[in-house]
């Protein structure tokens, strides 16, 4: 019975105690949990035990308190040892890269702090790399000095192995087919068809195609191909003047009737009061055949001949019946040949090109003839220029045709970095030879010019055209050929190329005062020779896609290439995100990007439906497939 007592008033004065601020800390537990065993850090765990020893509660607190704080600084303290002894290794590793990557790279098998010249070399190499560094500025400055210092870090750097290749087993399946004909020639009883041609001598070659299908499609006879004298091109130059107009009436003759002029009782005819002149504005871009059955047909049954004026890409390449469509590939291909002087001179451009190394080309005998073709391996060093003779060895070279004329800059909307004093020289421009379009800028709300660059839509500017070539891979001993003339921005734009590939040249460098001479002032015939120097090459980089000359030449490349003349197609809306990250990026990794993206865009396929037959051949009524 005194022992109950004595039990019940030990439990009385348990319930009866305050509660422990220490079990607050330590969530309620009892100091000998046999979950989570006795209280660590405490001096008096034990005294916690019995229940009958009692403690001040602030020196327990105390205690307690300060041994948290010693654990707390011990782990802070680790740490940072921790971490400062991470940084100390990160930093020994790093410089040691650093210091070793020059001579890891060169196959060295000494440390080049034993090697007092090694030291020396690689100093002078940072010292250009600052240098380059200096010498650009402008959006792009920092990447052309990346650029300048890849090129320049290892002179005989491999390319990759198919850079100067198509994915031959693919292409080579198609073959040329457009000569071949199942029909016989109309007689052209409706009437004569007169064509004047607007724009330079790309958009009037296709021009020239075009209307001879309309010749076939309404049994009429074509009056050899007039061209407009365009305020852009301020070229007078003619049909006879660029092709040779023999071949062209004789090879077309199973197809249409040509004649080289109007008959005498038509001449004397005043067309435009008749309603016998349709102009382009009058035509949608890219009729259908219906269209031209409807609406002239019956002006040409009436008046015995039609003149389109201005006419240009107003043929649908699709619906087109299967002989139409071969008829204008075959106008194209094969009825189209430049005329023996234009041949001569290019022969001599495409030989120095080439230079010691020069060989016969698959193109050469269709851009050049019989006669001159044999020409270009003529290594007689006596009839070319000094500037020539000096590393002629190389006998590959690049094509690019550097789309950057004032026209086309003017036409795109965009921002080329020039500031103030460049909106408004292209302002001008647009109000003298784009009106309609200055006039839209002004009433009409256009993307802005970032976002234009954004989607592709702008021309590559020479530093962006540099970068890629050097992305793709071309080392700095590349023969490179640049198409065009009158490169907006001069001479000085043209030196950024020329700092990174030394061995640029263009038909002006390559030909003397006298052999250019017959071609001066005349914009299209100089325009002839970029065309063949750009199909004979052995690789071709165009800087936008949309452009006629290149999707020509493009063309013209795979119809008679055979699967060995690889053609570059930037995809622009890439490559600008990509050359957008230009303040960040890293040179490794901005190759491996472009070369990405320019993998994307060599593959072989048909052409899509609705697609140019001129830049895509690849199709049954052009090309036959293997």
């Amino acid at each position: 019975m005194r022992l109950l007592l004595i039990m019940g008033q030990e439990r009385l004065d348990d319930e009866e105690r305050p509660e422990s601020p220490d079990l607050h800390v330590y969530g309620g537990t009892p100091s000998h949990s046999p979950r989570l065993g006795p209280i660590r850090c405490s001096a008096f765990a034990g005294d916690l035990i019995n229940p009958k020893q009692t403690i001040k509660r602030g020196n327990k607190k105390r205690s307690i308190r300060a041994c948290s704080e010693r654990q707390t600084a011990k782990a802070a303290i680790g740490v940072i040892a921790i971490l400062g002894l991470f940084c100390l290794v990160n930093w020994f590793m790093l410089s040691r890269l650093h210091e070793g990557r020059v001579w890891l790279r060169r196959g060295l098998s000494k440390n080049p702090n034993r090697n007092p010249k090694l030291i020396l070399s690689q100093k002078e190499e940072r010292k250009r790399f600052e240098k380059s560094k200096r010498k650009y500025n402008g959006t792009y400055g920092r990447m052309l000095s990346l650029a300048s210092h890849a090129l320049g870090e290892v002179n005989n750097k491999l390319e990759p192995k198919d850079l100067w290749q198509e994915p031959r087993e693919q292409a080579s399946a198609w073959k040329p087919c457009a000569e071949q004909r199942s029909w016989t020639p109309n007689d052209g009883k409706n009437g004569y068809i007169m064509v004047t041609a607007n724009g330079g001598i790309n958009q009037q070659r296709v021009a020239v195609c075009n209307i001879v299908v309309v010749a076939r499609l309404l049994n009429a006879t074509l009056v050899i191909p007039k061209f407009m004298l365009s305020d852009v091109w301020t070229d007078a130059s003619q049909f006879g003047d660029i092709y040779q107009e023999e071949h062209f009436m004789k090879y077309l003759s199973p197809d249409i009737r040509i004649v080289k002029e109007l008959p005498t009782k038509l001449q004397s005819l005043d067309l435009e009061p008749i309603g016998s002149v349709v102009t382009d504005i009058e035509m949608m871009k890219e009729a259908k055949p219906d269209f031209y059955m409807q609406h002239i047909l019956p002006i040409l049954l009436k008046n015995g001949v039609v003149h389109f004026v201005g006419f240009g890409n107003r043929l649908a390449f699709d619906p087109m019946p299967f002989e139409l469509q071969r008829l204008r590939c075959r106008c194209n291909f094969h009825a189209l040949n430049f005329i023996p002087r234009i041949q001569e001179t290019a022969a001599l451009l495409v030989r120095r090109l080439r230079g010691s190394g020069s060989y016969v080309a698959p193109l050469d005998q269709h851009l050049l003839g019989p006669k001159f073709a044999s020409s270009v391996l003529d290594n007689n060093k006596s009839s070319d220029p000094p500037l020539q003779q000096e590393g002629a060895s190389s006998s590959k070279y690049l094509a690019l045709h550097l789309r950057f004329e004032i026209d086309m800059v003017a036409h795109s909307l965009c921002y080329f970095g020039g500031g103030k004093t460049e909106q408004n020289e292209l302002d001008s421009y647009r109000q003298k030879h784009f009106p309609s379009l200055s006039t839209l800028t002004k009433t009409k709300k256009f993307p802005s010019a970032d976002v234009l660059r954004t989607e592709g839509l702008c021309p590559l500017t020479p530093e962006e055209a540099v970068l890629m070539l050097a992305g793709l891979g071309f080392n700095r001993e590349t023969r490179v050929f640049v198409a065009g003339a009158n490169i907006y921005g001069g001479s000085r734009r043209l030196a950024v190329l020329t700092s990174l590939y030394p061995n640029l040249v263009t038909k002006e460098k390559l030909l003397t005062q006298s052999e250019l001479q017959p071609f001066k002032n005349f914009s299209s015939q100089l325009a002839a020779l970029d065309f063949i120097a750009c199909a004979a090459a052995d690789a071709f980089a165009m800087t936008d896609p949309g452009s006629q000359l290149s999707s020509l030449v493009s063309g013209y490349r795979i119809y008679y290439g055979g699967g060995k003349m690889p053609t570059i197609r930037p995809n622009k809306r890439r490559l600008s995100d990509i050359l957008m990250k230009n303040s960040t990026i890293e040179w490794n990794v901005f190759e491996k990007r472009v070369r990405k993206a320019n993998r994307q865009t060599k593959h072989v396929s048909a052409r899509p439906t609705g697609r140019s037959v001129y830049r895509y051949p690849r199709c049954k009524e052009c090309m036959c497939h293997a």
